[in-house]
């Protein structure tokens, strides 16, 4: 009798403790707080996988954001998050028939400019051989907020980005002087080639 009331005791503690951990596990990988991670597929207008993306809390309300792509055109190339978790091949931007227009305009909270907008990161260097590797820490946004109703995804773009750094000494032929409106939606980094819908973990 003593050594089945023993065993009566260390069951239940041994079954809280497993509860206790799978809770703890299960909060983990649902982002509680906005800390758990998130990812995405990289795939160009063909549907072909290119690369893939990790963003992670950092610490001090700062997220890392890391990419790897393969097959890409060599060169810098605008890469930034997206308003909308869409990413269609077929949707075509009317002004410029690029592709992935469903996944909207860079994600942003609040009513800014390039290169202000809360998802704008730094361009991506992809090598003459396709590759390309890069990690950003930024605090404009936690892994949580990108999931709001529509979602969002990640975008690699066909040219560099500007980041709007056109310095009042240029102008265009009407004489104006600094970026205009196109530079200031998206710093001139051209047309949509690869679109990743970012997911949480």
């Amino acid at each position: 009798m003593p050594s089945n009331a023993r065993l009566t005791v260390i069951v239940p503690l041994a079954v809280g403790a497993v509860m206790i951990g799978a809770s703890a596990l299960g909060a983990m990988k649902l982002g509680q707080g906005g800390r758990g991670p998130a990812g995405a597929v990289i795939k160009d207008v063909e549907g072909r996988a290119v690369g893939t993306l990790q963003v992670e809390d950092a610490g001090d309300g700062k997220s890392k954001v890391t990419v790897s792509v393969t097959g890409l055109p060599a060169g810098y190339h605008g890469f930034h998050v997206h308003a909308k978790g869409v990413c269609d091949p077929l949707s075509k931007d009317p002004a410029t028939g690029s592709a992935f227009f469903s996944a909207g305009g860079h994600f942003d909270l609040g009513s800014h400019v390039h290169d202000h907008h809360t998802g704008d990161l730094p361009n991506l260097l992809v090598a003459a051989d396709g590759t390309g590797t890069a990690s950003a820490v930024t605090d404009r946004f936690r892994v949580a907020q990108l999931f709001d109703a529509d979602g969002s995804s990640i975008m690699i773009h066909a040219l560099a980005d500007n980041h709007s750094n056109i310095p009042g000494r240029y102008q265009n032929q009407a004489g104006v002087k600094g970026p205009d409106a196109e530079t200031l939606k998206a710093g001139d980094s051209g047309g949509r080639l690869a679109c990743g819908v970012i997911t949480k973990g």
